[in-house]
């Protein structure tokens, strides 16, 4: 990386790494297979083969952090407690700048719970719809970091989290609320008012997590699948 070498880019042989580092065969593998498991190159083989420098993906990223907050017994407020601070500065940050396009396909997302939940199953998935509509509003973000942290926590709350009681009955204040302030939020976006789209936001997360405590909502211990993000 250092050498300046981007994604894409072929490694030199494994003859030229061991003269230029002057260690063994056996080291200069062993470093591949260790910067293969971490993602930062892939190997090919056949024709034009060999080991390339790759840019760790999303996926692979979102794994590796739920690998590490396995074993730090995470709570609903720790979540929380750090939606609360981004997701409204997310917000303001996007007034006024989105295409009519991506308040569209905002809009698209909220279709899939513009009515209540019928079932469990229904609202299950009306729960994880709820969750890629912050995730799809964090990927807008020109802020690499912080659309990495809203998507990681989202995908966490869509993985790992078990409500007690979310699904005995379909719940009505939950639906309609995130609902209310998904419509409201979209509306604020769309006129460029950074002030209430913040405001509005705040307010959505407050209001979740004190939903999300009724519920008696925690998170599993349980490692985040590669490759799933919603």
């Amino acid at each position: 990386m250092e050498n300046g070498w981007g994604p894409g880019d072929r490694l030199p042989s494994e003859l030229e790494l061991i003269e230029r580092f002057g260690m063994a065969k056996g080291t200069i593998r062993e470093a591949i297979r260790i910067l293969e498991a971490q993602g930062l190159v892939k190997s090919r083989t056949g024709p034009g083969g060999g080991v390339f420098v790759h840019q760790v993906s999303e996926e692979r990223a979102t794994a590796l952090l739920g690998n590490y907050f396995y074993y730090q017994h995470l709570t609903i407020d720790d979540v929380y407690q750090i939606r609360t601070v981004l997701e409204p500065e997310l917000a303001a940050s996007l007034a006024g700048k989105l295409t009519e396009a991506q308040l569209r396909a905002l809009e698209e997302v909220m279709t899939c719970y513009a009515a209540p939940a019928q079932t469990a199953q229904e609202e299950r998935e009306q729960h994880i719809a709820s969750l890629r509509f912050h995730a799809l509003l964090a990927e807008m973000s020109g802020n690499p970091l912080l659309r990495f942290l809203i998507r990681f926590i989202a995908n966490m709350l869509a993985d790992i989290t078990v409500s007690r009681k979310l699904y005995s009955k379909p719940n009505q204040e939950l639906w309609s609320s995130g609902l209310d302030y998904q419509s409201r939020l979209v509306a604020a976006l769309r006129a460029g008012d950074s002030t209430a789209a913040r405001t509005i936001l705040a307010e959505h997360m407050h209001n979740a997590h004190r939903l999300m405590r009724m519920q008696e909502t925690v998170l599993t211990q349980r490692f985040l699948p590669e490759g799933k993000i919603i």
